[in-house]
C-alpha cells in the first residue's frame, strides 16, 4: 500500500498534466492511486485526525474474509434492501464489498447515524424490516414515497420515527393502517420514580433525529417536466415567477457541473467512478464549518474562511480547483448536497466567481443550506459582476441572456429594486423640438420708370 507521505508527493500536476503512475493501493483501500492523493490533499487535516482509525480500516479490508451460506444470504438480503431504497450496490451477491459499504454509509447518513459502513444490528433490522414493509404496501408505499421530499429514502426516516413514537402529524393514506397495525401498549400503573431536576441546555425535539435534506435530483426532474410543458425555459421577457426561473437555472447549472466533472474524472487513470466518489465524501466533514457559515454569514466572511481553508491544504490552486470540480460533479450526481456545497464554496474561494451562482441557488432554493434569499443575493451578484467584466460564464456560455435572467430574478426574490432596470431608457420613437422657420419677407414691388 502506498504510504500517505509518498502519495502526497505524487499529486503535483496530476490533473493539470493528465499523467500519473498506476495505483498501487489494494482494491479496498480508502486512498488509492492519484485521485486518492488529490482528494487526500484536500482533506489532509481531517485525515491526520483519523489516521489511526483509517489504518485499522485498511488492514481489516485487506484480509480475505470467508463467510458461510447463512451470512451470505443475510448480506444479500441487506443488498436487496439497499438497492430498493436507492442506495445502489449492484447485483446482490452476498459479499459486502466497497460499493456495499459506501451504500451503507449513505443509508446511515440519511438516518443521521455515523457513516461507518458497518451496520449495527438495529440499523440492519430497520433497513430489512422497512424493505419488507414497503413491498407489502404495494401501491400505497409508492404514494407515500411520492409525497415525501426524500422519496423512498424518506420512508426510512418516517418509519424510524414512527417506531420511536415521534412521528410528525401527516395525512393518512388509504390503507395505510393495514400495512402495520399498531397495537396499543398495555397501561401499567406504577409509581414513577422521582425524576432528577433537568440540567439547563438547548431543547431537542423529534427524538434527536437529524434534519433531512430534500432531493435536488427529484426536484430537477419535476422542473424539467414543467419546463417542457411550458414550452421551454423562462426568459427575461416572460418571467413571472422569479423563484421558478432560478430553479430552472439551478438545474441547468447542475447538469453542466456534472458533465464537466465527469469529463475531468475520466482523464484520471487507474481509478473508478466509485473510488473517486468515495474519496470526495471527505469534502463534507473537512469543510463543515464553512458550509454552516453559508447559511448564517454574508458572502465576504464565508469566502475569507474558505480561502484560509484552501491555504491550509498545501495544494496548488489549479490542482485544488480541478479536484473541487470533480467532487462538485460527484455531489450533484449522487444527490449529496454537503459535497456539492463544499466543492462550490472551494471554487468560489479560489477566485472562480462564476460558481457563486451555485451558492446563490442553494440559498434561494433551500437545498444543502437554509433558505436565505437575503444572503443569496450577494452570491448571485458575484457571478453577474464577473460576467459583466468579461469573464466567460461557467454555465451555458452560449446563452449570454442567461446571466441577465439570473440578475433580474435575484433582485426579485430578494425584494430589492433593480436599479439597472429602473435606469434603462424605455424603447420609443425619438422626438426632437425643431425651432420654427422664420417668416418669409415679401420683396417690394418693382416701380416702373
Amino acid at each position: 500500500m502506498v504510504k500517505g507521505k509518498l502519495l502526497k508527493g505524487c499529486i503535483v500536476g496530476a490533473l493539470m498534466l493528465g499523467q500519473a503512475a498506476p495505483a498501487t493501493a489494494d482494491s479496498d483501500g480508502l486512498v488509492g492511486g492519484i485521485v486518492g492523493g488529490i482528494i487526500g490533499g484536500v482533506i489532509v487535516n481531517e485525515a491526520n485526525k483519523n489516521r489511526q482509525r483509517q489504518t485499522v480500516t485498511r488492514r481489516a479490508t485487506t484480509q480475505k474474509t470467508y463467510i458461510n451460506s447463512a451470512q451470505r444470504e443475510a448480506n444479500r438480503e441487506t443488498q436487496v434492501a439497499l438497492n430498493y431504497f436507492g442506495y445502489p450496490v449492484g447485483a446482490p451477491d452476498g459479499v459486502l464489498g466497497r460499493q456495499s459499504r459506501a451504500a451503507i454509509s449513505e443509508y446511515q447518513l440519511t438516518l443521521g447515524y455515523p457513516p461507518t459502513g458497518q451496520l449495527t444490528e438495529y440499523e440492519r433490522t430497520h433497513l430489512v424490516g422497512s424493505y419488507q414493509r414497503a413491498i407489502a404496501g404495494g401501491a400505497v408505499t409508492m404514494q407515500q414515497a411520492a409525497a415525501n421530499p426524500l422519496g423512498l429514502r424518506g420512508l426510512l426516516v418516517t418509519w424510524r420515527d414512527e417506531a420511536a413514537g415521534v412521528a410528525m402529524p401527516q395525512v393518512q393514506q388509504p390503507g395505510q393502517m393495514a400495512l402495520m397495525p399498531q397495537t396499543p401498549a398495555p397501561v401499567v400503573e406504577a409509581a414513577a420514580p422521582e425524576a432528577a431536576p433537568a440540567e439547563p441546555g438547548l431543547p431537542t425535539f423529534l427524538g434527536g433525529a437529524a434534519a433531512q435534506q430534500a432531493s435536488l435530483a427529484s426536484a430537477c426532474n419535476k422542473i424539467a417536466l414543467m419546463t417542457s410543458t411550458n414550452g421551454g425555459y423562462t426568459t427575461v421577457a416572460n418571467m413571472t415567477d422569479a423563484s421558478a426561473a432560478l430553479g430552472e437555472q439551478f438545474c441547468l447549472a447542475r447538469s453542466y457541473a456534472i458533465a464537466t466533472g465527469e469529463e475531468m474524472a475520466a482523464q484520471v487513470p487507474g481509478t473508478t467512478p466509485d473510488e473517486i466518489a468515495e474519496q470526495c465524501l471527505g469534502f463534507a466533514p473537512a469543510m463543515k464549518a464553512q458550509a454552516a457559515a453559508l447559511s448564517l454569514e454574508p458572502a465576504p466572511g464565508v469566502l475569507a474562511q474558505t480561502r484560509a481553508f484552501a491555504l491550509g491544504t498545501g495544494m496548488a490552486p489549479p490542482q485544488l480547483a480541478a479536484t473541487a470540480k470533480i467532487c462538485l460533479s460527484v455531489g450533484y450526481a449522487r444527490d449529496n448536497m454537503d459535497v456539492a456545497v463544499a466543492s462550490a464554496l472551494l471554487l468560489a474561494g479560489l477566485g472562480e466567481a462564476g460558481y457563486g451562482e451555485l451558492l446563490g441557488h442553494h440559498l434561494s432554493q433551500g437545498y444543502g443550506a437554509a433558505k436565505r434569499t437575503d444572503l443569496a443575493f450577494d452570491w448571485y451578484g458575484m457571478a453577474v459582476d464577473a460576467a459583466a467584466k468579461g469573464s466567460t460564464p461557467v454555465f451555458a456560455p452560449g446563452q449570454p441572456e442567461r446571466i441577465e435572467l439570473v440578475r433580474k430574478a435575484a433582485y426579485a426574490v430578494a425584494g430589492r429594486d433593480d436599479e439597472a432596470a429602473a435606469s434603462a431608457v424605455p424603447a420609443a420613437l425619438p422626438t426632437f423640438k425643431v425651432p420654427a422657420a422664420p417668416a418669409a419677407t415679401t420683396a417690394p414691388a418693382a416701380t416702373a420708370n
